[in-house]
């Protein structure tokens, strides 16, 4: 949806809407209609500038990203705390 790279579907975040604000499902168990992002920040980005949210989801107005942001920062945070100096 952001970059628009077409991968295997494990590879993917899949999100959906929930009283205006983007939930990430990552079981997909959520009910409704779902979209799909690469786990990374350079990929919301991208669908964020686009404004692919909403009509990705088919909803009017704006959707609050934060939720997801927030997950996917913490996620880069994990990796680079994984990182030993070594792999700088």
């Amino acid at each position: 949806m952001g970059c628009r790279v077409r991968t295997a579907k494990s590879d993917l975040l899949r999100l959906v809407a929930v009283e205006g604000v983007i939930v990430p499902d990552p079981r997909g168990r959520l009910p409704g209609r779902g979209a799909s992002i690469h786990p990374d920040l350079g990929c919301l980005e991208l669908a964020e500038r686009r404004r692919a949210f909403p009509r990705a989801f088919r909803l009017a107005g704006p959707l609050d990203p934060s939720m997801l942001r927030e997950r996917l920062e913490a996620q880069a945070r994990r990796q680079e705390d994984g990182r030993t100096v070594s792999d700088v």
